[in-house]
């Protein structure tokens, strides 16, 4: 089973001075996750001090198209 988690620790780990966003962003890229796995895992991941209310809604869309990305030989 994918685990957004278990993949954002281990990319924080390996990456010690990487962003809460950036490991996230990592953990989610092409695994094609819904939208609310993504935002129920992002709220419990995400640096809460990182970031301002107003920009969530970006953030996770921003997520959420990493997510869905097409391979480029999909095109």
């Amino acid at each position: 089973m994918r685990s957004i988690e278990r993949r954002f620790n281990n990319i924080s780990r390996k990456n010690p001075y990487w962003g809460s966003y950036v490991s996230l962003a990592g953990a989610v890229h092409k695994q094609k996750f819904s939208k609310q796995t993504i935002r129920r895992r992002a709220l419990k991941l995400l640096d809460k001090n990182e970031f301002e209310i107003k920009e969530k809604n970006g953030l996770l869309k921003h997520l959420h198209l990493l997510s869905n990305m097409l391979e480029d030989d999909k095109k």
